[in-house]
């Protein structure tokens, strides 16, 4: 199971269970999660990724692989009987007008950037082509399986 810390839509725990069960994930695992301004995700880039501009989502992973979550294979990366895979940091402003541009709501936008951020704190990366189908495959599927289409 995976918490979703922080003050989120009820989407994001489905989205979170759904990960967890359609990735065949173990054990006991926490994510927080945190909504900014512009301004703050501008800065936040700039300072962790030295690239000055406004985006859509940061991811913050704690972990360097992924194997069952436990206190025995996690020792020092847990809170309480949790593990914790990292921080999502999403622009919900940016979000927002990303909805509009393509053409969905917003809850299905937020939450698509949440799954984008939880599948990098869980491993997953779009460098090359083959990560990225890889990728958007398992985003696409997590998000249908709760009901949440374009």
């Amino acid at each position: 199971m995976i918490t979703v810390i922080g003050q989120v839509p009820s989407e994001f725990c489905r989205a979170a269970d759904e990960t967890f069960n359609s990735l065949g994930l173990k054990g006991d695992a926490a994510v927080e999660t945190e909504f900014v301004t512009k301004e703050e995700i501008r800065e936040l880039n700039a300072r962790t990724r030295g690239i000055d501009r406004e985006t859509d989502v940061l991811s913050f992973p704690m972990l360097d692989e992924i194997k069952d979550f436990n206190r025995n294979n996690y020792p020092y990366d847990c809170d309480g009987d949790k593990v914790m895979l990292g921080s999502i940091v999403i622009c919900e402003e940016v979000a927002e007008e990303q909805a509009v541009e393509y053409g969905h709501s917003a809850v299905r936008e937020k939450t698509y950037l949440f799954v984008h951020g939880l599948l990098h704190l869980l491993g997953y990366d779009h460098i090359d082509d083959d990560d990225r189908k890889t990728m958007r495959a398992a985003e696409e599927r997590i998000l249908s399986a709760i009901g949440i289409s374009r």
